[in-house]
């Protein structure tokens, strides 16, 4: 067996935390780089508060971020292929989306 067929069959022990493991919604995420890591920003916007807030920071090297979208591509299609399409927003509606003031519920009065 090659080194590399060795380093395959190596088993991970992941620990998964139960305050992480409830996870962190975002709707939003903003990416920057630098010559020698990547940083991706995942934040929660919340309707009618003007300051969004990050909730996680993410930082990689630049091969590990090459590495994160191969497997987001692998994943999507699964994804597609049990579910069906993922609808796209146009470019236009994606830079002009607004949250209803109400997610769709009642409205607040006072």
């Amino acid at each position: 067996m090659t080194q590399e067929n060795a380093q395959n069959d190596q088993q991970i022990n992941v620990e998964l935390s139960e305050d992480m493991a409830e996870g962190v919604y975002s709707n939003l995420a903003m990416i920057a780089h630098s010559n020698s890591e990547f940083v991706l920003d995942f934040i929660r916007m919340l309707p009618g508060v003007p300051k969004a807030k990050v909730k996680a920071r993410v930082i990689v090297t630049p091969e590990h971020a090459k590495r994160l979208l191969a497997a987001l591509k692998d994943n999507i299609r699964k994804y597609e292929d049990a579910y069906g399409p993922i609808q796209n927003r146009s470019e236009e509606e994606a830079t002009n989306f607004n949250f209803p003031m109400n997610f769709g519920g009642p409205g607040g009065e006072a």
